[in-house]
């Protein structure tokens, strides 16, 4: 598969794109007041420990304080695996672990988390999610350092393959060449671009990762909590650590300066991949020029047409992602079953696409267009599965239920790309409804009657938007008038274009004081 990463280096924000066959699958964004985390290693210090949440909160000094789960102080040797996107220890393979993509069920039993930290205590941690909503980052004190060829695993001791590395006798080799050469008191994971790689090659990511470790710790003994001790890579050079391989065709960058350093990075650790690099001239913006733009703007819409078309709609809650499947335009030639088999397959594959492309993680809903023939169900399940494989995220996805559902998990890391580009709507705080014109009516009607029975008032402002105030004026002048009678007060409409449609606002007429909060309810 031929695939192309695209970057635009701009001064207040970084955009990495990834191509596979000219068609956009991923995006990454960073912008210097919100840099990237994981990876990140901090001396922290226990703020809380609570046994019955089995997890403790520790200060790093962040805006948010971190969430440590007692299953991440001393991960298994499956779950070493899974903080990173490929990776299977060999031991998980003879197992039979490698058709999984889920969480691995640990061998020894997790430890009580006030079994083995106290409020007040100060502990190495490493970043593994990023603060996303009200949620702080999640640590674990496993520490690992990933290099271009190698995970280093200070404490463990742990030998793993990446499963992308599918080849048995590759396996092997790798395995017994990690045994020969892991330093002592300490884990390797061998990335998929270490395949056919040798002894020589791995031996340099060894002693690089050693220093760096070397420096962590020196650091951590001077240091005092909550601290940094170390930073990941910025995103554009870790991203060319760990996916510039040999199926990238090219990298296409817009910025001198990034373009150097990178080249510089290539020709010390990759040099024969060098020549893959270019440096993008064009007077047209490049997102522009490689249509991936447009593409963006289509990311942050909730339907995304099919080619055939049929399309999706893809709703992102705090708690789950709901994706629906309907035929929508495309009728087909044959059967009714027919046509819904086509459409769900196009949709399997676009849902894998989006997936990755808007970076939707947790638990995921998918409702495909019912099926009668089982056969046809397992299609649309393997079609799906077998995209998920392009995926650098850890996925997860189970039968259809009895409801015709498709439940899946995949791993969350980051805000997705809605969340980091947009915020909630001023006018519905983010619910995407606002109230009606009748049933805002209904709800002044029911305020000025409070007015009425507590207060006594000669005249009121009422302050509305625009539309609600012709909506008064020209379908409810009878109700406003009996309200007046009623109560032997006078209500004057006042248009206000900065309202939302849905915003009401009283005053009282002599002082011009706001009432509203004190006859909301």
């Amino acid at each position: 598969m031929r695939r192309e990463i695209v970057i635009n280096a701009g001064l207040h924000e970084t955009r990495i794109a990834i191509l596979e066959e000219k068609e956009l699958v991923e995006v990454m964004v960073e912008r210097p007041e919100a840099r990237r985390r994981v990876g990140d290693i901090y001396k922290g210090r226990v703020n809380a420990v609570l046994p019955g949440m089995q997890a403790a909160f520790v200060d790093l000094g962040l805006e948010k304080t971190a969430f440590l789960h007692a299953s991440d102080l001393h991960p298994s040797d499956s779950e070493l695996d899974d903080m990173f996107e490929d990776e299977e220890s060999e031991e998980q393979k003879q197992n039979g672990g490698g058709g999984g993509r889920g969480r691995w069920r640990r061998d020894e039993p997790v430890p009580r988390i006030e079994e083995a930290l106290q409020k007040g205590q100060e502990i190495l941690v490493q970043i593994t999610k990023e603060p996303i909503g009200t949620k702080g980052p999640r640590v674990t004190t496993q520490i690992s350092l990933p290099g271009r060829y190698l995970v280093l695993m200070p404490g463990h001791d742990h030998i793993g393959v990446s499963r992308k590395i599918e080849d048995r006798q590759e396996r092997t080799r790798l395995k017994t060449l990690i045994k020969e050469i892991r330093p002592k008191g300490s884990g390797l994971i061998v990335r998929t671009v270490g395949a056919e790689r040798g002894k020589k090659e791995f031996q340099s990511d060894i002693k690089y990762l050693e220093q760096l470790w070397t420096k962590v710790e020196k650091q951590s003994q001077r240091a005092r909590a909550p601290s940094i001790l170390h930073r990941e890579m910025e995103l554009t050079t870790g991203l060319i650590r760990d996916i510039f391989t040999e199926d990238v065709s090219q990298l296409v960058i817009d910025s001198k300066e990034e373009y150097r350093e990178i080249l510089d990075y290539l020709k010390n650790y990759v040099p024969e991949l060098s020549s893959r690099i270019k440096l993008y001239r064009g007077a047209e913006p490049i997102f522009d020029h490689f249509g991936i733009e447009a593409e963006l703007e289509k990311a942050m819409e909730r339907k995304v047409w099919l080619k055939r078309g049929g399309y999706i709609t893809i709703d992102q809650t705090e708690a789950l992602v709901a994706i629906d499947v309907n035929t929508g335009r495309f009728t087909g030639k044959k059967n009714q079953e027919d046509t819904i088999l086509k459409t769900n397959l196009e949709a399997a594959e676009e849902i894998a696409r989006q997936l990755r492309l808007r970076d939707l993680g947790g638990i995921i809903v998918l409702d495909f267009i019912d099926m009668e023939i089982e056969a046809n169900k397992k299609a649309v399940l393997d079609t799906l599965r077998n995209r998920l494989k392009r995926d650098r995220s850890r996925t997860k996805t189970f039968a259809v239920s009895d409801l015709g559902l498709v439940e899946m998990t995949r791993q969350r890391q980051r805000p997705s790309l809605v969340t980091y580009f947009n915020q909630d709507c001023p006018e519905c705080g983010g619910t995407g409804r606002v109230l009606s014109l009748a049933s805002a009516t209904l709800r002044i009607e029911r305020m000025l009657r409070r007015v009425g029975l507590r207060a006594k008032e000669k005249l009121i402002l009422l302050r509305v938007h625009p539309d609600l105030a012709v909506h008064l004026v020209e379908q409810n002048s009878d109700l406003l008038g009996d309200l007046e009678r009623s109560y032997r007060f006078r209500v004057e409409i006042r248009d206000d274009p900065s309202l939302r449609r849905d915003e009401i606002r009283l005053f009282r007429g002599r002082t011009f004081e706001e009432i509203t909060k004190q006859f909301e309810r």
